[in-house]
């Protein structure tokens, strides 16, 4: 098995969550009387469920989103830092070996 970094299973987790998103925004989008029967005494528990349901996945989705740009950040921040990093010893081995 491939050992992958962490910024690289971070990025699956993010591409996973967002497709999580999109499944979420579905269920936020399917209509609520399509699957409920007006005749039926449940009907307005049904109704209650399909709509604490649908808010349920739109608080959902929207702290998917959140968590995901937090991590993109945070992965953006630590590609830069290492970016500098490199520069930093790039910078110390050209000094060093210019000593020599």
């Amino acid at each position: 098995m491939e050992k992958k970094t962490i910024n690289e299973v971070k990025q699956e987790i993010i591409d996973a969550g967002y497709d999580a998103v999109n499944e979420l925004v579905q269920v936020a989008r399917d209509k609520i009387f399509d699957s409920i029967d007006p005749e039926s005494d449940l009907s307005a528990d049904k109704l209650k469920n399909a709509a604490a349901a649908k808010k349920l996945a739109i608080f959902d989705a929207f702290e998917i989103l959140s968590r995901i740009r937090a991590e993109e950040e945070n992965i953006k921040l630590n590609e830069e830092e290492s970016q500098e990093n490199n520069r930093k010893s790039s910078t110390r081995n050209f000094v060093t070996q210019r000593a020599k």
